[in-house]
């Protein structure tokens, strides 16, 4: 077996997950219930607290490939308040 489809996969940070759940226009809670986690723990990956790993990490990149994100997408920012 070859490793070269995880070798083309990213490594899920912050911001990248953040960025992922906003193209998919989904809320966190509504992310989490995709992948079978707590709404907490999306809020710890988005925070940066924690990192997804194996099977998660796994599930993000398959959502991300259905859904034609691109990895290389740059990083959404939040609008300023007055």
């Amino acid at each position: 077996m070859s490793n070269q489809g995880k070798a083309n996969r990213p490594q899920w940070d912050s911001q990248r997950i953040l960025t992922l759940r906003h193209h998919l226009g989904l809320t966190q809670r509504q992310l989490a219930e995709r992948l079978g986690t707590r709404q907490q723990t999306i809020s710890e990956w988005e925070t940066g607290m924690y990192k997804p790993h194996g099977a998660s990490s796994t599930l993000l990149s398959i959502i991300a490939e259905r859904a034609q994100f691109e990895y290389n997408t740059a990083p959404i920012k939040e609008p300023k308040k007055p």
